[in-house]
């Protein structure tokens, strides 16, 4: 999916979700039933409107129904030609960790779909309203040993993310070292691939996850989002990573 087409997209939402006013806040903002296939589009586990003033409405429905929706359709599509691929929808990581099993003719669509929906699952469960607002036990005394703080932790995440350009992730990851460190993917790869790496934290810096909001502004997004991080599940995450 290119700039330009996110942002049509960005847009047609937004004037489908402004024309529907009449049905008020609840229902313009419905999370609506998943996909037919083997992949179903996940809930969030929170309203829409439940991260502003962070993230507004608008936003987490376009993105959530039409841009993570999208992926879910796609794969559900590539069952077709690749019937293995309903063999990973509990684990799309252990597929992602060896994309070599796809077919050259389906590995670049599956790469990006299936990358595409862990991505986003991942993230739809990286954010709550009204968390903690600080990493506690082991995934703490981790960023202390690795980044000596966790203001030099976000500070190191939200450049990762200032610095990929045009579209993709920044994360916080365990590395195969079992040592955390900071990087960005581009488009929907994920830290299993190339790096072999197994992410903590994930941040989305696609432009459909802010513009309608914050515009050009990534790194006001970015500091935005700091205030949504569930906490309690990153630290879960470590704890997986960490075996």
């Amino acid at each position: 999916m290119n700039r330009r087409h996110s942002l049509k997209l960005i847009a047609g939402a937004a004037g489908a979700v402004a024309s529907g006013g009449l049905l008020g806040r609840s229902a313009a903002f419905a999370q609506t039933a998943p996909a037919s296939g083997p992949f179903k589009l996940p809930p969030l586990g929170y309203a829409y409107e439940a991260l502003e003033p962070n993230i507004d409405a608008q936003t987490m429905m376009i993105h959530h129904q039409r841009h993570h929706g999208a992926f879910i359709a796609n794969l559900n599509g590539l069952v077709g030609k690749y019937p293995e691929l309903a063999n990973y929808v509990a684990d799309p990581a252990a597929l992602l960790n060896d994309l070599s099993k796809v077919p050259l003719d389906v590995r670049t669509p599956v790469r990006n779909n299936l990358g595409g929906h862990w991505n986003h699952t991942f993230f739809w469960e990286l954010m709550t309203p009204g968390g903690a607002k600080e990493p506690a036990g082991d995934l703490k005394a981790a960023i202390d040993r690795d980044f000596k703080s966790s203001k030099e932790m976000t500070d190191k995440l939200n450049a990762a993310g200032l610095g990929r350009f045009g579209s993709g992730w920044a994360w916080l990851v365990v590395t195969k070292d079992k040592k955390l460190d900071i990087v960005n993917t581009p488009y929907q790869d994920t830290p299993h691939m190339e790096m072999a790496a197994n992410p903590v934290l994930g941040v989305d810096v696609w432009e459909h996850a802010y513009y309608l909001k914050y515009q050009n502004r990534r790194a006001d997004y970015l500091k935005a989002w700091w205030n949504t991080v569930n906490w309690d599940k990153a630290g879960d995450n470590f704890k997986k990573d960490m075996g």
